[in-house]
């Protein structure tokens, strides 16, 4: 069953980098950013099976490296998944060579201990936190403004229906579509700059 939650927050990142780390907070992190990493390990070469072990293990040396690591609030949210996402991407490399699993004799785990491919992983986790920034942003903005000024919004900026159209279908005027549609994009823009800053911190 999928588990629903409404955000991320500074409050997340206290939570697992305490000395103990709280159940629900780590199944949050897994839940995210867990299906990024299998996907990845599948669109370079690993069947299913490997491509589920192989985030099992890193995830594994995650969770042992988040209790050692003092958060800091003077860091972004995206800052601080780079460095512990690479740090466990790169222990278990380090892992896998010291054990004599060796990458040389699989082409597609040897693609995967290249310094450049973990780098394309983050950069994968990273543009999931902007969706789901996105999303939340979304989500907070839709709840502020009435739902006709919605509606134009949703019209204009993802259906791609003309200022014209929108205007005959809700009765309003093409200069009051598109003031709204410029509207709801100012108030995106601010409640990302706004959750960004924050680290994601509920209201």
């Amino acid at each position: 069953m999928a588990v629903a939650f409404e955000s991320t927050s500074v409050g997340l990142v206290v939570r697992l980098t305490s000395a103990v780390v709280d159940p629900q907070s780590w199944q949050r992190f897994v839940y995210t950013y867990g299906p990024q990493f299998v996907r990845w390990c599948r669109d370079h070469g690993l069947q299913e099976a490997d491509a589920l072990d192989v985030t099992q293990e890193v995830l594994l040396r995650l969770s042992r490296q988040l209790t050692k690591l003092q958060y800091d609030p003077n860091r972004s949210f995206r800052g601080w998944l780079h460095s512990v996402m690479l740090g466990a991407w790169s222990d278990w490399v380090a892992s896998r060579r010291r054990t004599s699993q060796t990458l040389q004799g699989d082409l597609a785990l040897q693609k995967l201990g290249e310094l450049e491919q973990g780098h394309d992983l983050i950069a994968r986790l990273e543009a999931r936190y902007d969706l789901e920034l996105y999303e939340l942003a979304v989500a907070r903005v839709k709840r502020r403004v009435n739902p006709m000024t919605w509606e134009t919004f949703e019209r204009l900026a993802f259906a791609e229906h003309s200022a014209a159209q929108v205007a005959r279908d809700l009765g309003v005027t093409e200069g009051g579509a598109l003031a709204a549609r410029a509207r709801i994009q100012r108030l995106l823009r601010e409640e990302v700059q706004r959750l960004e800053r924050s680290h994601w911190h509920p209201t």
